[in-house]
Parts: structure tokens; sequence; C-alpha cells
């Protein structure tokens, strides 16, 4: 895997200066902003980042406000770092398309295996052997640009929410669990009250209902999904 390239936002200078230097001992190429205007204008002007790290309490544009903008234009996988125990920030986050999130204080190891898994999971869409487009009635899913169209409408799905929908629609009609999700797409464990898959799915249905009421995605609750087509 060759280098890859991170861009980190968040005011807090020491806590920045700890993570540049530790990840980029991980072979990581780090660029830092402690302004969050400075790092959304870093964000927009480049597409040479292959994540971003945000943090959600700065002044001036907090971390939602800088997200919101971002979402505008790009998909560059975003990572949020939010207040431990503040589900609302974490909720939030995921609803406005961030890919994961991680609470502060966090151990560097556990950041490292979130930052690898989005890095390897962008990568593996990637690759030109990826299979051929997937069509399933209206919804085609292109997964070597990772690109999704319904009819000839773009749905504009942030990395995550990409691995999601194809791992759904290639199984169509068969419940795909929650666990099942979060080792294929997150490479971890299902977390106890961890809703972020919810709200991923969440924000796939929405993207899809722009062009059509029906209803692709069923929840088996409890359980996990089923994708039952997009007519």
């Amino acid at each position: 895997m060759s280098e890859k390239s991170l861009l980190i936002i968040d005011d807090d200078v020491e806590l920045t200066e700890l993570l540049s230097q530790y990840l980029s001992s991980q072979s990581y190429l780090v660029d830092v902003a402690n302004d969050s205007e400075q790092g959304l204008q870093m964000a927009l002007s480049s597409d040479k980042y292959d994540l971003i790290l945000l943090d959600v309490m700065m002044p001036k544009l907090n971390g939602f406000d800088v997200l919101k903008q971002l979402r505008q234009t790009s998909i560059t996988p975003v990572l949020m770092l939010t207040a431990k125990g503040d589900d609302f920030d974490r909720i939030l986050g995921l609803e406005l398309g961030a890919d994961d999130y991680l609470p502060k204080p966090f151990n560097h190891r556990e950041l490292t295996a979130r930052i690898n898994a989005i890095v390897r999971r962008v990568d593996f869409h990637a690759k030109p052997e990826q299979p051929q487009n997937l069509t399933i009635d209206h919804l085609t899913i292109i997964p070597n640009r990772q690109e999704a169209f319904y009819k000839e409408e773009a749905l504009t799905l942030t990395g995550t929410e990409f691995a999601i929908l194809h791992l759904l629609m290639a199984q169509q009609g068969e419940l795909v669990s929650k666990e099942t999700i979060s080792e294929n797409v997150f490479s971890r464990k299902l977390m106890a009250f961890d809703r972020s898959i919810d709200m991923h799915v969440s924000n796939i249905r929405k993207k899809i209902h722009q062009f059509s009421e029906h209803t692709s995605i069923k929840t088996v609750r409890g359980s996990g999904y089923i994708f039952m087509g997009a007519q």
C-alpha cells in the first residue's frame, strides 16, 4: 500500500503535534490545521487527502459546520473526533456524512485501526479487479469507481455508505446482519449500543428516496437489513 495522506483539523495544538508524530511514524503523510476555516480550505482545495480527522469542538466553525460544507462537494472519508459519551455528537456527525467516529480520549492503536479500516475499504473498492457493475431494478453501483446511480441520477454516497449498499445489494433478498456489516465495512466487531450502521443505512435510504418513494432496504429489528430492490 502506498503512503496515504491525512489531514487533521483540530484546534488542540498539543494533541495534533502528538498525532502528527505518531501517524507519521506509521507511514502516513500528515498535514495539520489548527484553525477550522483553514482546514476547510485545505480540504476543499486539494484532492490529495485519503482521510480527514475532524474534531467537533472548535471555535469559528465547529466540526459539524466544516463537515456540512465539505459534503457539498467532497466524499473524502471523514473520521470525527467526538467528546466521550456524547451520543448526540456521534449521531449528528453520521447524519451529516461522517464515515466513522472516535470518542476522546482515545487509544492511539484504536485510532490507527479505525484509519486503516477506512483506507483498506477505499483501496478495496478502487481495485480494477473489482466485480463488474451491479444493477438491481433501477439502481446501479460501479465498484471500482465507488459510484451509484438511480436510473441516470447520481447518488452522492460516502465511502462507508457505498460499501454498505454494495454489501446489501450483493446479497439481495437475504438478511445481512449488523455483525456482518460491522466486520466487513468497519473491520471490527459490532459494539453494544453502536448506532452508526443504523445512521448510515438511514442516509442511504434518504438519498435513494430523492428519486424513488420505494423503500429498497428493509430493517429486520434486532438483526440487520435486507435489500429488496429499487423500483
